[in-house]
């Protein structure tokens, strides 16, 4: 196993000074029990990151995760002492909005599924290329730098017509002034409808702008999270007024007179 991940190893390109001198403050935490896989992961990461570090079970990566601060965490799902799902539930139940990337078996698109609709930002299956995996952080930490730009203008939108407001800077969503506990990925489905009120955006549409590229496939997922949306912040969710389903065509947050 190790000579298949080591042969898709390559030093990182000197043809990105600009992406090198962003990222390399970061701090990443690798939760993996191959010891193989890992280190090949730290050698390639270490010469693009400032921090590195490794977990070999699931009891000291969830650990380790709730006790620094992390610009991102690489997860394996099967794990001794607590699996990579279990770990993620419980970050996202702590409201700890860490970007984790999943590393799943091929095999396994159940576990895939869970996954992202407990708050997983990306998956990567194995066996994969260290050179994807490279590609998948970064594209997942350039999403979040961009959107903490944005929020550091618009630290608040208010739906008025729906009674909704949405923090960014506190991560935090109220509807009638009372304090509505979204997950990760529930939060940023309710933001990208309210920046784009009265917008139709299909399902791969949505996939695609809050998971990223690479879930061609799982549309059933943006199914799942928009029900759960709608528990939280419709009056009567059997009959929603505010995410608006448009038959044969997707959802929109619905812009009321």
């Amino acid at each position: 196993m190790q000579q298949h991940y080591a042969s898709t190893y390559h030093a990182p390109s000197n043809q990105e000074p600009s992406n090198l001198q962003t990222l390399e403050t970061k701090k990443i935490l690798i939760i993996e029990d191959d010891s193989d896989i890992a280190e090949v992961i730290k050698l390639h990461f270490d010469d693009i990151y400032e921090t590195v570090k490794i977990a070999n079970n699931g009891l000291e990566g969830h650990k380790l995760a709730t006790a620094e601060h992390w610009d991102m965490i690489i997860l394996d799902i099967r794990l001794p002492g607590k699996d990579g799902l279990e770990i993620c539930r419980n970050l996202r139940a702590e409201e700890n909005y860490v970007p984790i990337l999943m590393l799943t078996s091929k095999s396994s698109e159940l576990d895939r599924v869970l996954g992202l609709e407990m708050g997983a930002d990306d998956y990567v299956t194995k066996p994969f290329s260290i050179i994807e995996l490279a590609a998948r952080t970064k594209a997942i930490l350039r999403r979040l730098a961009k959107s903490n730009k944005t929020n550091t203008v618009t630290e608040k939108i208010r739906a008025n017509t729906h009674n909704i407001e949405l923090d960014t800077r506190l991560h935090k969503v109220f509807k009638n002034n009372q304090e509505i506990d979204l997950t990760s990925k529930e939060f940023d489905l309710l933001y990208y409808f309210l920046q784009n009120p009265g917008s139709v955006f299909s399902r791969s549409q949505l996939l695609n702008e809050i998971w990223g590229y690479g879930h061609e496939g799982y549309e059933h997922t943006v199914n799942s999270h928009i029900n759960r949306l709608r528990a939280k912040i419709e009056d009567n969710p059997t009959k929603p007024n505010i995410i608006t389903t448009v038959w044969g065509v997707g959802y929109k947050l619905n812009e009321l007179n």
